[in-house]
C-alpha cells in the first residue's frame, strides 16, 4: 500500500514532537503538556505504525514499549575498551594520584573534572547518524553483552539526538539506576505480585537489564546518566572532558547537572566534601566522586596501564561496617592460579546485602590483621562492593586460636603452591593440570593469537571439562569425532570442522607454542622475546633464573651501590688494616646504608678490597635483567612452571603430536624491520589495527602504543589524534597508508 505523503509528514512530526516532550519530561523535569495529551500523541502514531508497518524506524518513540523476547544475548566487542576506574580511599591516595599526574605532565597544577560516581551499571550506546543503533554493556571491557532492547525502553534514552555537528558515528558511555523512589516503587510492586523484593538499587537494575524480555524491563523505572564517549567518527568532540558532557546535553543526552571543572588537588577536595554532605540528600545512591583529567590530549599522553586510565581515579566514600563472627578461612584458586584466604562468616547485613563471605586478599594481610578462625572482626563492603574483613576484636578471641597458613600445595590439584619473591600472591603452578585453572587455561590455549584452532570456544570447552574428556591441553589432541559428536549442538560436520581444525595447529611456531602454554606473565611479545634467545623449548625447560636474571648482592639497590661504588673509588689510598676482613673494613668506614648483613654480602662475594674497587655498579645491584622484558617477577613465574612436574608432563605429550617450527622466529632478527619502533594512530581502511600490528611484528617491529622519540615510524590513518601533532613535534617519520602499504609489499614480497 502506497503511504500518502501526508501521513509521511505527520509521522515525521509526531516523532519530533515525542523526542522534545520525551526529552523535557525524563531530562529537564519540564514537560510542557499533560500526560493525557502525550498519550493522546503516541496512540496517534502507533495507529499510523499499525497501518503502514512500513513506517516504523529504530528511532520511532513506539519502540519504547519493549520489542519481542530473546532467546539470548548477542556479544558486542567495543571498538574503544570501557576502562574500569582506580581508586581512592583516603585524601592521601588521592593527592598520590595528582602528584603522579603532575609528574608525568610536568606541570604545577592540573585542571579536573569533577562528577558523582552512581552506584549503577555501565552501559554503551552507539548512536549512527544520531539515530541510537546498539546498545551493550560493559562486560569484560572489551566485549559486552546486545542490550539494545531494554535500553530502548528506558525513557531518558534518546532515541535520536538532536542538535548541530553530530557525529556519523557517536558512542556514548554511561550508567544506569534506579532512582531511591524508583527502587521503592519497583519493590512494593514486586511484593504486590507476591515475589521478592530487591536487595538493593544496583542488583535490580543489572537484573532489569538482562531481562531477556524487554516487556518487562520497560515496567522497571531506569534512569540513566551519560559521563563519557568512547569511539568516534565523522565529527570532532570539544578538547575538554567538561565541554564534552555539555555538548551531549546539547545533544540532548542526560548528563548530570553538577558536574564541575576545578583546578589542582585543593579543587578535589573542596568538590569531595560538598557531594559528601549532599550524599544523603541526593535521590539516587552514589559511592564516590570521579575526577578526570578535564583536558583530552593530557588524557592521550598520560595513557591507561592495565584496565584503567592515568587520567581518572574513583574518590570512594567511607564503607559502611558491621560486626561478625569468622567460621572458617578457605583458600580458593583463582583462574590465573592465585590462592586467595577467604573468610567464611556468619551472616550479617553490610550495606544493603547479606554478607557470608570476606576476602583476606593474600597471606600477608592475613598475618598483618592476625584474622583466626573463631575471631569477631569488623566487616566492610571495600567500595560499597567487595566485603572484606577490617579488623579483629581481639578482647572477643577464643582461647587456643590458631595463625593461618597458607598451604603449601594447591587445594584443588595438589600441585606446589609457590611465592615468587617481591609478590604478595602465592600461585598454584600446576596451569596446565589444576582444574581451577583448566577452562582459562584450555580457552587461552586454544585462542587465535595461540594455537589458533577454530571452532573450539568457551561453550565447547566448558562441556569437554565438565565431561571430563579434557583435563588439559594434550588431551584436545586426542578427541575422537564420535566423542565430539556427543556434545550437545556437535553435528557430524560440526565436529570434522574441529577435529581438522586441531589437526592444523599441529605444526606452530616456537613463539605461539610458548604463548599458548599460558606462563603467567608471558604474552604475545615476551614469548617472541624467549623464542628468539632460546634454540628449543627444551634449553628453555632447563633454563635457571641466571640466565633471565644476574644475580647481585640481595638489599643492594642501584643508589646503594652507586654510593658504595663512588666511596671506594673516591678514596683510592683505603686500606685494610692488618688482620682486618673486608666486612669490618666496610663497617669502620660508615658507608650509607651498609650495616652489618650488607657488609658480610659484599664480603661473600669479593673477598678483597681490591676488587671492590675494580667493580661496576652492575656488579653489586641486585638482580640485573639480561634479557630485556623479562624481569625478576616473569623469571621466576618461567623457572616455577617449568619446575612442575605436571606441566612438563602435559609438554611432553603435546610434543609427540605437535611439531615446533624454531626457524620461524628466529627470522625476525634478520628481519627488515627489526629492533624498529613503530606507532599506529587514526582509523585504518585497508586493514584492522590487530592485522597490522601482526604485519609489523612478522617484519620484526616493535609495534607501541604511544609516541617517543624513540618512534621510527608512526603510521597515520584518518581522523589521527594527538599521536600525529606529537609525531611532528618530535620529528618522527611519518607514513599514511598507502605508504604504509608500499612499505609492507616492499618488505613482504
Amino acid at each position: 500500500m502506497r503511504v500518502p505523503q501526508t501521513v509521511r509528514k505527520r509521522v515525521t512530526e509526531l516523532h519530533q514532537e515525542l523526542h522534545e516532550h520525551n526529552h523535557r519530561y525524563y531530562v529537564l523535569d519540564d514537560p510542557l503538556i499533560s500526560d493525557a495529551e502525550y498519550d493522546r500523541l503516541l496512540r496517534e502514531l502507533q495507529d499510523i505504525e499499525t497501518r503502514y508497518p512500513e513506517l516504523i524506524t529504530p528511532d520511532s518513540p513506539t519502540r519504547r514499549v519493549g520489542a519481542a523476547p530473546l532467546k539470548s544475548f548477542g556479544e558486542v566487542r567495543h571498538a574503544v575498551r570501557m576502562l574500569s576506574l582506580d581508586n581512592a580511599f583516603n585524601d592521601t591516595e588521592l593527592a598520590d594520584f595528582d602528584r603522579r599526574v603532575r609528574e608525568r605532565l610536568e606541570l604545577d597544577t592540573v585542571d579536573y573534572a569533577a562528577e558523582p560516581k552512581l552506584d549503577g551499571v555501565a552501559v554503551s550506546l552507539l548512536y549512527e547518524h544520531g539515530v541510537l543503533v546498539r546498545a551493550a554493556t560493559r562486560g569484560d571491557g572489551t566485549t559486552g553483552e546486545d542490550i539494545t532492547g531494554n535500553v530502548r525502553t528506558i525513557a531518558s534514552v534518546p532515541l535520536r539526538l538532536s542538535g548541530r555537528s553530530i557525529p556519523a558515528l557517536l558512542e556514548v558511555r554511561g550508567e544506569v539506576y534506579l532512582s531511591h523512589r524508583g527502587f521503592a516503587e519497583l519493590n512494593r510492586a514486586e511484593v504486590d505480585g507476591g515475589r521478592k523484593p530487591f536487595v538493593n538499587p544496583r542488583n535490580a537494575a543489572a537484573g532489569s537489564l538482562r531481562q531477556l524480555d524487554p516487556k518487562i524491563t520497560a515496567t522497571r523505572p531506569l534512569e540513566i546518566y551519560c559521563y563519557g564517549t568512547g569511539r568516534v567518527d565523522g565529527g570532532r568532540l570539544p578538547d575538554r572532558h567538561s565541554e564534552i558532557l555539555e555538548q551531549l546535553r546539547n545533544w540532548h543526552l542526560r548528563v548530570y547537572e553538577g558536574v564541575e571543572r576545578v583546578q589542582g588537588l585543593a579543587g578535589c577536595q573542596i568538590y569531595y566534601r560538598k557531594l559528601e554532605s549532599q550524599r544523603a540528600s541526593l535521590p539516587f545512591d552514589i559511592d564516590g566522586v570521579v575526577f578526570k583529567v578535564d583536558r583530552t590530549d593530557l588524557q592521550e599522553r598520560l595513557g591507561t596501564v592495565s584496565r584503567a586510565p592515568r587520567w581518572a581515579i574513583a574518590r570512594k566514600f567511607q564503607a559502611q561496617e558491621e560486626q561478625t563472627r569468622v567460621l572458617d578461612i578457605a583458600v580458593q584458586v583463582g583462574r590465573t592460579g592465585a590462592l586467595t584466604p577467604v573468610a567464611r562468616l556468619e551472616p550479617v547485613f553490610v550495606g544493603g546485602v547479606t554478607v557470608t563471605n570476606a576476602t583476606l586478599h593474600n597471606e600477608d594481610e592475613v598475618h598483618r590483621k592476625d584474622v583466626r578462625v573463631g575471631d569477631t572482626v569488623i566487616i566492610r563492603r571495600a567500595g560499597d562492593v567487595i566485603p572484606e574483613v577490617v579488623s579483629v576484636i581481639r578482647d572477643k578471641r577464643p582461647e587456643k586460636s590458631e595463625p593461618f597458613k597458607m598451604p603449601d600445595n594447591c587445594p584443588v590439584c595438589g600441585s606446589v603452591a609457590a611465592r615468587i619473591e617481591g609478590e604478595a600472591v602465592t600461585r598454584c603452578t600446576g596451569h596446565l593440570v589444576c582444574k581451577a585453572q583448566r577452562i582459562e587455561a584450555l580457552k587461552h590455549f586454544v585462542s587465535r593469537k595461540a594455537m589458533d584452532i577454530e571452532g573450539v570456544g568457551g561453550k565447547l570447552i566448558k562441556q569437554l571439562v565438565d565431561r571430563e574428556l579434557v583435563k588439559n591441553p594434550a588431551d584436545l589432541y586426542q578427541l575422537e569425532l564420535k566423542t565430539l559428536m556427543t556434545l550437545d549442538l556437535v553435528a557430524e560436520k560440526a565436529a570434522e570442522n574441529i577435529k581438522n581444525a586441531i589437526n592444523n595447529s599441529m605444526e606452530v611456531s616456537f613463539s605461539r607454542f610458548l604463548y599458548a602454554l599460558g606462563i603467567p606473565g608471558i604474552g604475545e611479545e615476551l614469548a617472541r622475546v624467549l623464542s628468539e634467545n632460546f634454540k628449543s623449548i627444551d634449553e628453555l625447560r632447563k633454563s635457571k633464573y641466571e640466565d633471565f636474571v644476574k644475580t647481585g648482592i640481595k638489599g643492594i639497590g642501584k643508589e646503594k651501590a652507586m654510593t658504595i661504588i663512588n666511596y671506594v673509588r673516591e678514596h683510592p689510598d683505603l686500606a685494610c688494616n692488618k688482620g682486618e676482613n673486608l666486612s669490618s673494613f666496610l663497617l669502620r668506614q660508615k658507608i650509607k646504608g651498609v650495616n652489618k648483613d650488607i657488609a658480610k654480602r659484599i664480603e661473600d662475594k669479593f673477598r678483597l678490597l681490591s676488587r671492590l674497587q675494580k667493580a661496576s655498579v652492575e656488579d653489586l645491584k641486585n638482580q640485573t635483567i639480561k634479557i630485556e622484558g623479562i624481569g625478576t617477577e616473569i623469571a621466576s613465574a618461567i623457572i616455577n612452571f617449568f619446575q612442575e612436574s605436571r606441566n612438563n608432563e602435559v609438554i611432553d605429550q603435546l610434543l609427540e603430536v605437535i611439531e615446533i617450527d624454531y626457524q620461524n622466529d628466529n627470522k625476525n632478527k634478520e628481519a627488515p624491520l627489526n629492533g624498529k619502533v613503530i606507532v599506529i594512530t587514526g582509523t585504518l581502511s585497508a586493514f584492522s589495527r590487530d592485522q597490522l600490528k601482526l604485519k609489523l611484528v612478522a617484519l620484526g617491529a616493535k609495534v607501541a602504543s604511544s609516541v617517543s622519540r624513540n618512534t621510527d615510524y608512526l603510521i597515520v590513518g584518518d581522523n589521527p589524534g594527538s599521536k600525529y601533532e606529537k609525531a611532528i613535534s618530535l620529528g618522527v617519520k611519518i607514513l599514511d597508508e598507502e605508504e604504509c602499504i608500499d612499505l609492507l609489499t616492499k618488505f613482504e614480497s
